[in-house]
């Protein structure tokens, strides 16, 4: 009799132990993410800048290399919505590129509301009904990306630092028909990196492989295409150069950048 009893007791305790085991989907919970923190970009002299040059890029998402930020689980552009949303991180207008006016009002960039008209079978009349159009991940195709290269006279090197990045919503006629491409807002760049540290980006081919968006950013894992750099006029690529000719003028701009440090020296 004491032999079954403690059978039932070990039997009891076993299950309560193993009911209490929380669901996880893989072989060990991932919480690296959930607390970390970024560090500071290390402070740079204005004495030791001489030389700086602002460029402007736009990643497309339909990209091999891109494919991350359209990843259904959590889009890139949700982790922003989501953070503006909760108050995580402010939105600027895209009036200027400067982050001078902050966007309080979010009505009209994650939702708008419009109106359509609908036909009534029993009275056959026609209604004007109003209905929220929510900003859908998947009109997100490209995002455009501001960012300053200089060179650091301290450590002899030339570094880059992201500034902003902002949202192209694809814009469509009454017939579906694609008219153009509209900027939604700004995230200036740096307040962000910690938003972007605790979300960890999916990498194709190792689903164990922790990879945070500020890493990805930091490390440069993207592809995208210069469409403007600093300059007195403050044009744009595709204002004096088009097709073919715009993307080797935004080739030529990207080696100019690389091959800048390298003239510096002499060897």
């Amino acid at each position: 009799m004491k032999n079954i009893l403690l059978i039932c007791v070990i039997i009891f305790i076993s299950n309560s132990i193993f009911s209490q085991q929380p669901i996880i989907d893989g072989v060990v919970e991932k919480t690296l993410m959930k607390d970390r923190q970024v560090l500071k970009y290390a402070p740079v002299r204005q004495a030791d800048v001489f030389w700086e040059k602002r460029i402007w890029r736009v990643i497309d998402v339909r990209e091999k290399m891109n494919q991350s930020f359209m990843y259904p689980e959590l889009p890139f552009f949700e982790i922003i919505k989501k953070a503006a949303m909760n108050g995580e991180v402010t939105l600027y207008s895209t009036s200027d590129d400067k982050f001078t006016e902050k966007i309080v009002d979010f009505d009209g960039i994650f939702s708008r509301r419009d109106t359509t008209t609908v036909f009534d079978p029993e009275t056959y009349e026609d209604s004007l009904v109003v209905y929220e159009d929510e900003t859908n991940y998947e009109d997100i195709k490209r995002f455009r990306i501001k960012e300053v290269w200089y060179f650091d006279e301290a450590t002899s090197t030339l570094k880059v630092r992201i500034l902003g990045i902002a949202p192209l919503k694809d814009v469509f006629d009454e017939n579906g028909n694609f008219r153009y491409e509209k900027p939604l807002f700004w995230v200036y760049y740096p307040h962000f990196r910690n938003v972007l540290a605790r979300n960890e980006v999916y990498l194709p081919g190792n689903d164990h492989q922790q990879l945070s968006w500020d890493d990805l950013f930091e490390m440069r894992y993207f592809a995208s295409v210069i469409y403007k750099e600093g300059n007195v006029y403050n044009r744009r690529i595709q204002e004096y150069a088009k097709g073919l000719d715009g993307l080797l003028e935004a080739d030529k701009i990207k080696q100019e950048l690389f091959n800048f440090e390298h003239d510096l020296w002499s060897y």
